[in-house]
């Protein structure tokens, strides 16, 4: 296994020998990986690696039998789910997860709301929370749909609501974006329009990229970990890892892509 290089960037987040266990299957297992600022990292491998329990640990959707997770240096293994987006980690999840019925511009506007400091504030009149709404109308911004602002989310295509879900993350004002396979289930142009999207993205936040699109996770990403049968078999820069001969056979030997 190769180490990820030393960079001048700090690290964001942080797993130290992390591990996850459901009886005798250990899916995630002594797991050490630093995320640094601004420096996109994706995380591939066959199916069954372990690569969605990693994304549902780094996010509290899961406690972890062993090890730690940093955030800053300060330790957060223990914090549940619901306090990450005040740590500044966002994420995204394999299916798209937003209320078709209500407007992009509602949706990520309930998405600005949920980091407000008091839930009281619900009571008052949404129009009258500025700044929710300012948080709002960057967020339908930075994902590329401000001109679709009053659509109804359920009336869009497949690749906008999966861009409006993107939206609804960064509403929540996040550091760090942990994206699960934010291309699944897109056609070409769709693809093509979510890859500028994220690279735009990684100059403005820390992007964790969970995806099996090679063509997209080598346009984007900067580090690239390959995991295979819930360990980390090597990590590092793009092309080195690329042109790893024990990538290689672990993907082949699976029938999975080819590099």
């Amino acid at each position: 296994m190769t180490a990820a290089p030393v960079a001048s960037r700090e690290a964001v987040l942080e797993t130290r020998g992390l591990t996850k266990a459901f009886g005798g299957l250990v899916a995630v297992n002594a797991v050490s990986l630093r995320f640094l600022e601004r420096q996109p990292h994706a995380i591939i491998g066959p199916n069954g690696a372990g690569k969605s329990t990693l994304v549902n640990l780094l996010t509290a959707h899961m406690r972890p039998s062993e090890g730690q997770i940093l955030c800053r240096g300060v330790d957060i293994t223990r914090l549940p789910a619901h306090k990450m987006p005040g740590l500044g980690i966002g994420r995204s999840y394999q299916k798209t997860n937003v209320f078709p019925s209500f407007s992009c511009f509602e949706n990520v506007r309930l998405a600005a709301q949920s980091r407000l400091s008091t839930s009281m504030r619900f009571f008052r009149p949404a129009s009258s929370l500025r700044d929710t709404n300012a948080h709002a109308d960057e967020a339908l911004e930075l994902c590329g749909l401000s001109a679709r602002r009053h659509r109804v989310a359920g009336t869009m295509s497949y690749g906008e609501q999966r861009q409006l879900e993107i939206g609804m993350v960064l509403a929540t004002a996040p550091q760090i974006l942990v994206l699960d396979e934010p291309l699944a289930g897109m056609g070409v142009e769709e693809s093509e329009l979510m890859v500028a999207l994220l690279k735009d993205l990684a100059r403005r936040y820390t992007l964790i990229l969970i995806e099996h699109d090679m063509d997209a996770v080598f346009s984007i990403a900067e580090v690239l970990t390959v995991m295979v049968n819930g360990t980390m078999l090597e990590s590092g820069p793009v092309e080195q890892v690329r042109a790893s001969q024990a990538v290689q056979d672990a993907y082949l030997g699976d029938g999975g892509e080819v590099f």
